[in-house]
């Protein structure tokens, strides 16, 4: 080839008006391609890519002439046809064609464009008139939607390890559950409480057991656009389903409270309901757990006991006042509050009424 038909890039930057970055630029994306090189390396261009250039299928980006008040005027330019080609026939998504559009207008579409997120091949789309505006900010609101989804996941990870303090094994694990799919959650919580509550004479989950509406209202539903923080309130909720101990306790006050029921045949308020109303006045009015008006608390609660599992326990106080001990162990552990919380926070429920102080009072009063 001649070389006096071939142009540095700088000779090109100046010969269309653009800037030696911008040339550079759309060399290095294929938009131009050299027509040679020099001994040096250097790329040399031909009169294709002026053509190319001054066609209008690109547009320039000088800082300098970006004008933001221009942008909604630029976008209407979008119509021109590069390279000759008539215009495709105008319906509702299609922006009217005007004459020759400035280059400032084009300069603020493409940084416009740019700024939105838009890669080169989807911005000369739009300007060959393949794509519309609407088009192409359709599919780039979706992909930003599984971005957010994708950096809120990151960031309620992130989240829950800096709270928990975890191993690096636990980070492994912590990832995995958050990005568990809907199936896989109920699965995880399927075989959770089922493993609390299944197999219990008289009991069981299914329609008609025992502990149906208790699962029920233990089984979180993560939205289907969750926030970080019920993300990160589902990865905690669970590890403790993944507890081994935690479940082997619930399990234990789930067997408990059915063995109790079964030795009087009766329905009667459970021992939560017992302890509310019996140490939460006590709690409310200061009564030390060890002194004597805690002891006529006690008794009217260890009597209370006695009635509700006639037939599951011995009927010496002596016996009944352990087992209420060992019941209101259990119910004191905070992992059963802390699932609760966590729980409500999935679900978006108000957050539920905490009771520990009063069986905290009633665990040390009974001992």
């Amino acid at each position: 080839m001649n070389g006096d038909a071939l142009w540095t890039i700088g000779e090109l930057a100046r010969r269309t008006g653009l800037t030696v970055k911008t040339v550079r630029f759309y060399s290095d994306q294929g938009i131009v391609s050299p027509a040679d090189r020099n001994p040096a390396g250097h790329r040399r261009y031909g009169p294709e890519a002026v053509a190319r250039l001054e066609a209008g299928p690109l547009f320039r980006t000088t800082p300098g002439a970006r004008r933001r008040s221009t942008h909604l005027a630029a976008l209407s330019s979008v119509a021109d046809a590069p390279h000759g080609l008539p215009p495709p026939p105008c319906d509702a998504r299609t922006p009217t064609p005007r004459a020759d559009p400035t280059w400032s207008e084009r300069e603020d579409l493409i940084h416009t464009l740019r700024e939105l997120g838009l890669g080169l091949p989807a911005i000369r789309r739009v300007v060959e008139r393949e794509l519309t505006p609407a088009d192409v900010a359709a599919a780039q609101a979706e992909a930003i939607d599984l971005q957010i989804r994708v950096l809120r996941l990151r960031r309620a990870v992130l989240g829950a390890v800096a709270r928990l303090g975890s191993t690096p094994e636990e980070l492994t694990l912590v990832h995995r559950l958050a990005r568990l799919t809907e199936d896989e959650r109920g699965r995880l919580i399927g075989e959770f409480l089922t493993g609390v509550f299944g197999g219990i004479e008289d009991g069981g989950i299914g329609d008609g057991g025992r502990f149906a509406a208790v699962a029920r209202s233990l089984t979180p539903e993560l939205p289907e656009e969750p926030s970080v923080e019920q993300v990160e309130a589902w990865v905690e909720l669970a590890q403790l389903a993944g507890d081994a101990g935690f479940r082997a306790l619930l399990r234990g006050l789930a067997e408990a409270e059915a063995a109790e029921a079964a030795g009087t045949g009766l329905p009667r308020p459970g021992l939560a309901v017992a302890v509310r109303e019996l140490a939460g006045p006590a709690v409310a009015a200061g009564v030390e757990p060890g002194s004597a008006e805690a002891a006529a608390v006690v008794a009217v609660l260890v009597e209370r006991y006695g009635r509700c599992c006639a037939g599951a326990v011995p009927g010496e106080a002596g016996a009944v006042r352990d087992r209420l001990a060992e019941r209101l162990g259990a119910m004191a552990d905070p992992r059963r509050e802390r699932y609760l919380e966590l729980l409500a926070v999935v679900n978006g429920w108000a957050a539920p009424e905490s009771w520990a102080a009063e069986v905290d009072w009633a665990v040390r009063a009974v001992a």
